[in-house]
């Protein structure tokens, strides 16, 4: 249980440099940052931290990075701090979160925009017959809770996470942190858990008796798959979460369709293109092979920058309403895709729908192309700033298209 660093300048090349900090198969050349360690009567578990920069303005030099280590005697989440990410220390001599299960990353970021530090971990309700069929051992249904903190020390207003129209699922991992492009969104990648029992299907699958040899231990090992989702916030407790997969498990290869496979990591990273000329993307890494072979294997995905879902419509054409909003700024910015033939157009509207003088529909000449930010324009121009701090609705008719951010900038 060990917890090893590694870094990169683009997110594809990675280095291990040898930190001589904890001595592993006899020898300290290596690159474990955390070990199994024992503070008083408490034995750290070091396997699965997840650590952040401290963006609170107010935080110390010596603890400009921070993290929860989960251990045991007594049972809970220890937080720790360090001025490097490297030689690390605990900030109290007892756990300070001690209602959970906490065998999974642990997760806890400072939010700039609410300022407060806010934890995630795993957690298990139960109550229900419905529960405790999802659950394990009649533990109940795999879940995720939250709490916020001034200090990163005392810890208060507990809570589980609410989904909405979300049916009841067995969540693992979170991975919940504030966009960076847009800080008040929190954007989370929980894992769902489910177990597809045996079946045609199942004994199809992968490494067949690789599958059954775990199965015989405990069968859930061998029947059940992980995968990643995406659910969004903006108070941290209520998510809209959707019950597609985000990351599927993908085409059927060793290491894959298996317990443990897509647990996607700790969080988006933006990284250069390797197309020549294309904007920067959001890379992503995920595990797979962790039944098999010397060890997991990450692999790094991406999508198009705040290309997490879209409105889509086909060539026979859609519509799209915002609710009404209220601006600042000169400019309307859209993040969309077209065919060659493809396009969108946008009207404005006051708050009961009405089009808006210079931004009607027909004002809109047809926008097309595939770019992450282009400048709105009408007949008249493309400066909006005449609506600021007035409700405004937006209409969006499409085809072939797909729309999949907008904002109002200087």
């Amino acid at each position: 249980l060990l917890c090893a660093y590694a870094e990169s300048d683009d997110g594809l090349h990675w280095r291990k440099p040898v930190l001589g900090l904890f001595e592993f198969q006899g020898s300290k050349a290596n690159n474990i940052v955390m070990g199994p360690i024992t503070i008083g009567k408490m034995k750290v578990n070091a396997a699965h931290p997840a650590v952040f920069k401290d963006e609170n303005p107010n935080a110390a030099a010596d603890a400009r990075y921070k993290a929860f280590f989960p251990v045991t005697n007594p049972k809970g989440l220890l937080p720790f701090k360090s001025a490097d990410g490297i030689h690390w220390s605990p900030m109290s001599d007892h756990p300070v979160i001690t209602d959970g299960a906490f065998d999974s990353q642990n997760l806890a970021f400072w939010d700039g925009v609410r300022g407060e530090y806010r934890a995630y971990w795993r957690y298990f309700t139960a109550g229900s017959a419905q529960d405790q069929a999802l659950g394990d051992a009649g533990k109940g249904n795999r879940s995720i809770r939250t709490a916020t903190s001034a200090d990163f020390l005392t810890w208060n207003d507990q809570a589980d996470l609410s989904y909405a129209d979300a049916a009841r699922e067995q969540l693992y991992t979170n991975q919940i942190k504030p966009y960076h492009r847009a800080p008040h969104l929190l954007v989370g990648f929980p894992t769902r858990y489910v177990d597809r029992g045996w079946s045609d299907s199942m004994r199809a699958l992968p490494e067949r008796e690789h599958r059954e040899l775990r199965a015989s231990a405990r069968q859930r090992y061998g029947t059940a798959i992980t995968k990643g989702l995406i659910m969004t916030s903006r108070d941290g407790v209520n998510f809209k979460r959707w019950s597609e997969a985000f990351l599927r498990p993908g085409i059927e290869r060793e290491g894959t369709w298996n317990y443990g496979q897509q647990y996607i990591g700790w969080h988006l990273v933006e990284t250069k293109s390797a197309i020549e000329g294309a904007p920067n993307e959001l890379s992503l890494y995920a595990l797979e092979s962790y039944w098999t072979g010397n060890s997991s294997a990450l692999r790094r995905y991406t999508l198009r920058m705040d290309g997490f879902v879209s409105a889509h419509a086909p060539m026979t054409g859609g519509e799209l309403f915002t609710k009404p909003l209220i601006f600042k700024g000169g400019r309307l910015e859209l993040n969309f895709a077209t065919s060659a033939a493809g396009e969108v157009r946008i009207e404005l509207q006051d708050a009961t729908g009405r089009p808006l003088p210079g931004f009607t529909l027909e004002d809109c000449p047809p926008i097309f192309g595939d770019t992450i930010e282009r400048i709105v324009s009408w007949k008249a121009g493309g400066h909006v700033a005449a609506l600021t701090g007035k409700p405004v609705r937006l209409r969006f008719v499409l085809k072939d298209a797909d729309v999949y951010s907008f904002r109002f900038s200087e």
